[in-house]
């Protein structure tokens, strides 16, 4: 059976995009693959919010992330892109983590050049490792993972702390250090979206955040840049945050939900989705009497 990884090396050879929409809980891993996209994005914005119901502030664990990770693997098939923070400690944490992400199933992380407590890239405050050192942690990485086919994402949050120049250099430099892939986070314009595609070469990661005006690029736009993995981090989040909200205040407001009934789901469907079909063909099969 093909890996999640070999899947995703396989996508990236024969020059296709990969389209990878964020999943902050299992469900909606599940969801993203049920409409037909070629990769899923496990973001640890969603992951924390989902699971602690708070910011992304570096409160998230290893193992609460790579439980997150080997549920998705479990129930999807195509690649999943999973957020692993800055590796969650020194050296051998970097090693632990890549170690045990590759056991997990995904078919790539990304590592951050934040220093801990990290947080997530389109906020303030962020504080960055030093070049030196994040090439060294990425060198680990990359040696740590072998001839695993799990991708490595050199990911830098530069951008909104020392500018664009120093975003780019760091970038090239994680790429010297052997990355598969490169990936400067917390974009906001398209002017910054063009000088990353015209002076990074190279496979490269683009994160596209609603709320910003780089939702306006269509994927084919961004291809056409060269990017080879676009993430869609926050926009399953922000849709069910949205649709959830509204109903559950029509139905505060009417003591009915149905006004509503338009913007659900319904059961047969629902279950559809978590797999129903598959349990009841057990249950015929091997079923008592």
């Amino acid at each position: 059976m093909t890996s999640q990884a070999q899947r995703m090396q396989d996508i990236l050879l024969r020059g296709e995009m990969l389209q990878a929409p964020g999943a902050p809980d299992v469900l909606t891993a599940r969801l993203v693959e049920h409409a037909g996209f070629n990769a899923i994005y496990m973001t640890g914005f969603g992951a924390t919010a989902s699971t602690l119901g708070v910011p992304d502030i570096g409160l998230m664990t290893q193992t609460e992330m790579l439980t997150q990770a080997r549920n998705m693997v479990r129930v999807t098939n195509i690649p999943i892109i999973a957020d692993a923070d800055a590796g969650y400690g020194g050296i051998s944490n970097i090693e632990r983590t890549v170690v045990e992400y590759a056991n997990s199933g995904v078919a790539a992380i990304h590592l951050e050049d934040q220093v801990a407590p990290k947080r997530c890239g389109q906020m303030a405050g962020i504080r960055l490792l030093s070049v030196g050192e994040s090439v060294k942690r990425l060198k680990c990485a990359v040696q740590v993972r072998g001839n695993h086919p799990l991708q490595i994402i050199g990911r830098t949050d530069a951008l909104g702390v020392d500018g664009i120049d120093a975003a780019i250099n760091r970038a090239k430099a994680y790429q010297d250090a052997g990355v598969d892939l490169a990936f400067v986070d917390g974009v906001k314009t398209i002017a910054q979206v063009e000088q990353i595609a015209a002076r990074l070469d190279g496979r490269k990661v683009i994160s596209v955040v609603e709320g910003n005006e780089t939702t306006v690029l269509s994927v084919e736009q961004l291809r056409a840049m060269g990017f080879s993995v676009v993430l869609y981090a926050v926009t399953t989040l922000f849709a069910a945050a949205k649709t959830s909200l509204d109903v559950l205040q029509q139905l505060k407001q009417s003591g009915s939900t149905q006004a509503d009934a338009q913007k659900m789901m319904g059961y047969t469907d629902f279950v559809k989705i978590v797999g129903i079909d598959k349990h009841q063909k057990l249950d015929e099969t091997f079923g008592g009497d």
